[in-house]
């Protein structure tokens, strides 16, 4: 089975440590991206958000009545570079793996996110309304990571 592919990438005026500050808590997502709540449902290994922690995210944006809610968990992190995880669900994906990745870069802070999963028709739904949202994800958290960078609210 083929795999799709959706990935966003933005430079942040910002340093590494201010992105991780928020890429690496899911409950700041409501604040920068496009979920209205976030919460964990159980903690990782050590320190608590790290590998094995499962978190939830609800959109902010109704399909039909509801409200879809992702359902992710936690799989790696390179504490100030990286972070991956898969979608376990919420979602109709299939093998769902995404890394969000920072690097240094001149005036701050590459964001680099990107993610796989399987090319099924669910996931083929999914592809198309993520291809949108990625590059909607990265800016937001881009813009936050500057403000906080800053001492304004995130």
């Amino acid at each position: 089975m083929g795999k799709l592919h959706v990935e966003a990438e933005q430079i942040a005026a910002a340093s590494s440590e201010d992105v991780w500050a928020l890429v690496s808590d899911a409950r700041t997502y409501p604040r920068w991206g496009p979920w209205c709540e976030a919460d964990y449902r159980t903690p990782g290994d050590a320190p608590p958000r790290g590998p094995g922690a499962v978190y939830w995210l609800r959109s902010s944006r109704r399909f039909g009545f509801r409200r879809p809610v992702s359902i992710e968990k936690i799989l790696d992190i390179e504490a100030g570079r990286r972070l991956s995880y898969t979608v376990i669900g919420g979602i109709p994906v299939r093998n769902y793996r995404a890394e969000i990745t920072l690097t240094p870069a001149a005036g701050g802070t590459q964001i680099r996110w990107a993610a796989s999963f399987d090319q099924t028709v669910a996931g083929r739904l999914v592809y198309y309304s993520l291809r949108r949202l990625y590059p909607q994800i990265v800016a937001g958290l881009a813009t936050a990571a500057e403000r906080r960078g800053r001492g304004e609210a995130a």
